[in-house]
């Protein structure tokens, strides 16, 4: 279930900054913002790519659902990511609000436009789509070369960088989610944070214990062992 918030409004400044783009170089590209609920789609695998998003505020998980119903999330978008750049004409994963979520849009076409007189644009653009390539790369290797240690140790030095603020990293995704995005069980992600928690590398805030406190980063480091 969404809402739409606005629509035709001109692209916000750190919108612009992200792609970047210019007030003179973008007159004719227009943003749309939409609202999320919690567990809501965005869009599904194979459904037509006419959008790029931006997250305002929220989260969102990309994942493909296997052969056997299990589901793989491929990344998680946070306040800021642009995602839903695609190299064809569909989209490869299907996306989902994992909190209530704002997101903004804006056409494809349009941007594509723009990127053919804008050299900073086409260069940023294709910057994005190398680091999501880089993304899915060094995911690739934490699925197929790691243990369960690892793979979480991993898994919050990523979020460290992306999500502390104030000493305090607030998860938006459950344990559920972080296991389906390292490929463990939620019994075997939750046991890592346990045996995490007893060596004094992480605290926890709150009952849900998904504000996490990083008390000892070198020994967290040391648990994510590089190739």
């Amino acid at each position: 279930m969404f809402v739409r918030i606005t629509t035709g409004s001109t692209l916000r400044p750190n919108t612009l900054r992200d792609l970047g783009m210019t007030n003179h170089s973008n007159a004719l590209v227009n943003l749309s913002e939409f609202s999320y609920r919690k567990g809501s789609e965005i869009y599904g695998e194979k459904e037509p790519a006419e959008y790029v998003y931006q997250v305002k505020s929220g989260a969102v998980r990309s994942y493909k659902l296997l052969s056997d119903g299990r589901r793989q999330i491929g990344a998680f978008h946070l306040i800021g990511d642009i995602f839903g750049l695609e190299n064809g004409s569909e989209h490869r994963f299907t996306t989902e609000a994992i909190v209530d979520t704002t997101v903004r849009l804006i056409r494809r076409q349009s941007l594509e436009t723009v990127a053919e007189s804008d050299v900073m644009v086409t260069r940023n653009l294709l910057s994005m789509t190398t680091d999501n390539l880089q993304h899915a790369e060094d995911h690739m290797l934490l699925l197929g070369r790691k243990t369960s240690l690892e793979r979480v140790a991993a898994f919050l030095l990523e979020m460290d960088k992306r999500l502390t603020a104030a000493g305090v990293m607030a998860l938006p995704m459950s344990r559920r989610d972080i296991a389906d995005y390292l490929g463990l069980t939620l019994e075997t992600v939750s046991r890592a944070l346990s045996r995490l928690h007893e060596l004094g590398v992480l605290g926890f805030v709150g009952n849900t214990q998904r504000q996490i406190v990083l008390l000892d980063r070198h020994q967290l480091a040391s648990l994510d062992l590089q190739p």
